[in-house]
C-alpha cells in the first residue's frame, strides 16, 4: 500500500457546501472561544517550504486484511484519498489487530468534544446509591448543584443527574467552552422553561455541570478517575494526568468544561474496551448494560447520516450511514472521531490536529460574530486559491470539511467485506 503524501485540495472544489453552511458546521462541532492569541500569519502569507517526508502507512498482508473481512483494494483507495486530507492519523483496528495505520499513533492530540464520552464512561463506572457514587435519579436540588453568575431556577433544579448524561435537561444555560454551539441550543430549548428530560439538545452546559457532579460526588479528579480507572487497567501507553485539563469561564457559570489530549492507539483502546463488553483480562470495569443504554435508550436528533441519535454522550449512525445498527461513535471539532463497530469488531480512530488552524483563525478574528464567520470562510476556502495548496497549512493544517469526512467514512464503509 502506498504512503500518502499531506494534503491535496482538489477534492474541495466538488463539496457541495455554500459558505454559510460551512460556518453552520464550525459552530456546531467547535468548544471554546474566538479570542486573539498568537499572531500567526495568513495562510495566504506563509511562504512555501520543502514538502516534508510523508507518514507511513501500515497494513496487513493481503491474506490477513481478507480474514478480518477487509477488501486489500478497496483500502488502498481509503487510503490514496487520505492523501487529500490534513489527517494527522487514521486507525482501523478488528478483533484487536490493527488492520491499516496512518500518522504517528503515539502523539496525544486535543480531542474536543470527544471528551464527553470518557466523562459518560467514568459515570458509569462510578453510578450507584452508596457514598462516593452517584444516584442517577437524583436531582440538581438534592445535590446542590446551582450555578452563578446566573443561579437555576426552582424547576431547572428538577433535572436528574440521568438528564445532563442524556442531555434533556431542557436547561439553556451560558457555558464553558461553548463557543458557538449557543445558536443551535436556543434554537431547541428557546428561552423559556424546559420541562426537564422533554428536550434534546446539544448542550456544554450539561456536561459541564456533569462534571462538577461526578467531581464533587466522587471526591475524584476526573484526571485521577480516568487513570485509575480506565488508562490503567486499559494498559494506555500515552496519557498521563497531565493531559486533562480545564476551561473555566466564570463570566458565564461556575462549572468548568474538562478537557482531554488522547493519541490514537489510546482511543483505540478505549474503543475496545466497548466491544469487550466492558472487560479487561475478566474483570468487568465498566457494566455492559451501561455500555447497552447507549444504543437502545438514545433521543432522534433530528437530523440525518451520522448524527441521527445520541445516546448517553455518544453519537448514533442512521440507516443511511452505511454501518450497521449497534454502532456509535464520538465526535470532536475538526473531524475527530472514534467509532465502535460492533458488528465488525471493528474501531476506528481518525485524528486531525486543529491547533495551527485555531491559531490562524484567532489571528484573523476582530471581534464579533460576523468578524469570526468572515475569518473562518476565508481560512477554511483559502487553500482553494492558485497555488496556495503548496503552503505548509493547506498540506497539514486546513480544515477537513465535513463532506470530506462523510467521503472518508463512506470509502472505509466500502471497504468492509
Amino acid at each position: 500500500m502506498r504512503r500518502p503524501r499531506r494534503g491535496g485540495v482538489a477534492a474541495l472544489a466538488v463539496i457541495p457546501l455554500s459558505l454559510m453552511a460551512l460556518f453552520a458546521y464550525f459552530i456546531a462541532t467547535y468548544e471554546g472561544p474566538l479570542l486573539p492569541g498568537d499572531h500567526a500569519r495568513p495562510a495566504s502569507q506563509v511562504a512555501p517550504p520543502a514538502l516534508p517526508a510523508a507518514p507511513a502507512v501500515n497494513c496487513l498482508g493481503d491474506a490477513d486484511l481478507q480474514r478480518l473481512g477487509w477488501d486489500p483494494a478497496a483500502l488502498v483507495a481509503v487510503f490514496a484519498y487520505l492523501e487529500q486530507l490534513s489527517s494527522d492519523s487514521l486507525m482501523i483496528v478488528t478483533r484487536g489487530e490493527t488492520v491499516a495505520s496512518f500518522g504517528d499513533l503515539a502523539q496525544p492530540r486535543p480531542i474536543h468534544s470527544m471528551r464527553k464520552v470518557l466523562l459518560s464512561a467514568l459515570v458509569g463506572q462510578h453510578q450507584g446509591m452508596g457514598a462516593r457514587q452517584i444516584d442517577l435519579s437524583a436531582t440538581l436540588a438534592e445535590l446542590g448543584i446551582d450555578d452563578m453568575p446566573d443561579p437555576l431556577t426552582a424547576p431547572q433544579k428538577q433535572a436528574t443527574v440521568l438528564h445532563l448524561v442524556k442531555s434533556v435537561s431542557g436547561i439553556n444555560h451560558a457555558a464553558a467552552a461553548e463557543g458557538g454551539l449557543v445558536a443551535e441550543k436556543n434554537r431547541r430549548l428557546g428561552k423559556a422553561e424546559n420541562t426537564p428530560g422533554t428536550t434534546w439538545a446539544y448542550n456544554n452546559w450539561d456536561t459541564n455541570a456533569l462534571t462538577t457532579v461526578f467531581e464533587t460526588r466522587t471526591g475524584l479528579s476526573v484526571a485521577d478517575a480516568f487513570d485509575a480507572g480506565i488508562a490503567n487497567p486499559l494498559g494506555l501507553q500515552d496519557f498521563t494526568v497531565a493531559a486533562v485539563t480545564y476551561k473555566a469561564e466564570p463570566a458565564l457559570s461556575q462549572h468548568r468544561a474538562v478537557m482531554f489530549r488522547m493519541s490514537a492507539r489510546d482511543l483505540a483502546r478505549f474503543g475496545g474496551l466497548y466491544l469487550d463488553r466492558g472487560e479487561v483480562d475478566g474483570e468487568s470495569i465498566l457494566s455492559a448494560s451501561w455500555i447497552d443504554r447507549i444504543t437502545t435508550d438514545y433521543l432522534e436528533t433530528g437530523r440525518d447520516g451520522l448524527r441521527h441519535g445520541h445516546g448517553y454522550l455518544w453519537w448514533i449512525p442512521g440507516p443511511g450511514s452505511g454501518l450497521p445498527p449497534g454502532t456509535f461513535w464520538a465526535w470532536g471539532f475538526g473531524q475527530q472521531a472514534l467509532f465502535v463497530v460492533p458488528a465488525w469488531r471493528t474501531v476506528i480512530v481518525h485524528q486531525a490536529d486543529m491547533s495551527a488552524f485555531m491559531k490562524n483563525l484567532r489571528s484573523s478574528v476582530g471581534g464579533g460574530e460576523s468578524d469570526a464567520e468572515d475569518a473562518f470562510e476565508e481560512l477554511a476556502l483559502s487553500c482553494l486559491k492558485p497555488l496556495a495548496g503548496e503552503t505548509q497549512f493547506c498540506r497539514e493544517d486546513r480544515f477537513i470539511l465535513r463532506g470530506e469526512f462523510d467521503r472518508l467514512l463512506s470509502l472505509i464503509v466500502a471497504a468492509r467485506l
